[in-house]
């Protein structure tokens, strides 16, 4: 079963700065499975282990597919110090270090990445009749009212 879709409009605090992380692999050549697939199965350990490590950083992750070819990964991290350890540590320099050997030779595969650091009071959501989902995960949910019923208002603007 599905997660409980929670009915209404919500919103989510943002009295906390949010690291969002991008990162993307795009598929240039379906055939080449020899090197596109390696890169795609060394995602879902990396994942296991920051949600199992306390302390991580990590607040929530999301993967999307768009079509075929590419997979896009959306992650709300607690700082740029966090996700600059995990960054540098065992398992995804291992994990950066084999797309070098395997696939960084050719364009059969391609990965990018994107990083924004938002500061406390400068961003803001809106859930309308979803699960649970992205820095609701971790923020929890709050009912929209008037008191903040624009994006305007929860970003703390007058005008």
């Amino acid at each position: 079963m599905g997660q409980k879709v929670h009915n209404g409009r919500w919103t989510t605090g943002n009295s906390d700065d949010v690291v969002l992380f991008l990162l993307g692999i795009r598929i240039n050549k379906l055939t080449a499975v020899r090197k596109w697939l390696p890169v795609i199965r060394a995602l879902p350990p990396m994942l296991a282990e920051l949600t199992e490590q306390a302390g991580s950083g990590l607040l929530a992750s999301r993967t999307q597919m768009y079509g075929v070819r590419e997979l896009t990964l959306l992650q709300y991290w607690s700082s740029v110090k966090q996700l600059m350890d995990f960054a540098h540590d065992t398992t995804h320099r291992r994990a950066w270090r084999d797309f070098y050997r395997i696939a960084s030779r050719s364009s059969e595969v391609g990965i990018w990445h994107e990083t924004f650091v938002v500061p406390a009071g400068r961003y803001e959501s809106i859930y309308g009749n979803v699960p649970t989902l992205g820095l609701a995960t971790t923020g929890g949910l709050t009912p929209i009212g008037r008191r903040n019923d624009s994006a305007r208002a929860r970003l703390g603007e007058t005008e």
